[in-house]
């Protein structure tokens, strides 16, 4: 089984390290999850491929998402770090490939390893390739150099208090899938009153709540946990249905709360 789309629902690996990590990407496999997101520098693309390997599953059967990082962008770096990639996971091709974040100041220039990301794809190293963090501007200029629909996914911050308005739309317009890193920020939005209320109503979790939102909003989540009853909680918001109603009321939680922003970071467009 190939993957066409990019699975709703994933499992953010960052601090899923070691035989706990595998333990826990083993879980999230049990339970149904078969989109696994690792990067260069979380440390965990070994533990991923060793969960797929020990879960029974068919490689074609789990979506591995990795990123290059941008310590690796140098021309002579690029492609040997994501050779070094699909060697710790074990794998020959990573379904989608992702440039971690935009280089500031532009120390590597962005034509360089925007090329060499789509070169990585024409090698067959990645079957698909995305970006991470990139602002319009990034996104713009990386449609004029790669082409419209070369990327398949934008992987940014959004949660119900993030909901980047203008990012989405622009990507809305542009057919372009936008993936949300930190959707739960951490667990806080489980304390929301609006999130409990509409968690109340449905008999579920203001996490799941919370997921089923911003996946109805026509983006991909990948939340991330150890914790076997918040795993299965995440999971099942793929199948949790929200009123417009209850649409309407998250979408007034937006208020910019970003919880990741490292000093590299681009000037954000919301």
């Amino acid at each position: 089984m190939a993957f066409d789309t990019i699975p709703p629902l994933g499992l953010g690996t960052f601090g899923r390290t070691g035989d706990a990590g595998i333990a826990a990407i083993e879980t999230a496999l049990e339970i149904g999850y078969r989109h696994l997101d690792t990067a260069q520098s979380y440390d965990t693309e070994k533990t991923v491929g060793e969960a797929v390997r020990r879960s029974g599953l068919a490689r074609d059967e789990v979506f591995i998402t990795t990123k290059v990082a941008d310590t690796n962008f140098a021309p002579a770096d690029f492609m040997p770090s994501v050779r070094k990639s699909l060697d710790t996971i074990g794998v020959d091709q990573v379904d989608l490939l992702l440039i971690h974040w935009p280089v500031p100041e532009e120390t590597v220039p962005f034509e360089s390893y925007m090329t060499a990301l789509k070169q990585a794809q024409d090698d067959g190293l990645a079957r698909l390739i995305g970006v991470s963090n990139y602002t319009i501007a990034h996104l713009e200029r990386a449609a004029a150099l790669l082409g419209k629909d070369a990327l398949a996914t934008n992987q940014v911050e959004i949660h119900p208090w993030l909901q980047v308005p203008k990012l989405r739309d622009y990507a809305r317009g542009e057919s372009l899938q936008l993936t949300a890193y930190q959707p739960l920020v951490k667990g806080q939005v489980a304390d929301d009153p609006v999130l409990k209320s509409i968690a109340a109503e449905l008999d579920t979790s203001p996490a799941a709540v919370a997921l089923a939102f911003l996946m109805a909003e026509g983006h991909i989540v990948i939340p991330a946990s150890s914790s076997r009853g918040n795993l299965e909680a995440n999971f099942s918001a793929t199948g949790l249905t929200l009123a417009p109603e209850q649409m309407d009321a998250i979408l007034q939680l937006n208020r910019g709360y970003r919880h990741i922003n490292p000093t590299k970071s681009p000037r954000w467009d919301d």
